[in-house]
């Protein structure tokens, strides 16, 4: 069990997804993605395994969750530096979660 006080440490904030790229570098299918989280925490990359259900031009524009405070990582190449939210379906692909709304970019999870 957590208290709310270690909850609060992690900052889970929306973003919306600008630029995809392939990143063949990687161990498992992944693509790069840089993201705008706004004027606080600007705009922000990280890699994804989400090869499986999301394809690049259908991620343009999606608003989706990250944490945004955790240390850079490196990744092969390639420093990430946000870790965005998903979660396994049955087959263990990976589905983003997501607003069901457009809030404004940068906008943290109560």
């Amino acid at each position: 069990m957590i208290n709310f006080e270690d909850f609060t440490k992690v900052d889970i904030r929306v973003g919306t997804i600008l630029e995809v790229e392939e990143f063949p570098e990687a161990r498992k299918p992944a693509l790069i993605l840089h993201i705008d989280f706004g004027p606080e925490v600007g705009r922000k990359k990280t890699s994804a395994q989400i090869t499986d259900l999301y394809k690049k031009e259908n991620l343009i524009g999606r608003q989706i969750l990250a944490v945004v405070n955790f240390p850079p990582k490196q990744i092969g190449s390639f420093m990430s530096e946000v870790l965005v939210l998903g979660l396994a379906n049955e087959k263990d692909e990976i589905i983003l979660v997501c607003p069901d709304m457009k809030v404004p970019n940068g906008q943290k999870l109560h």
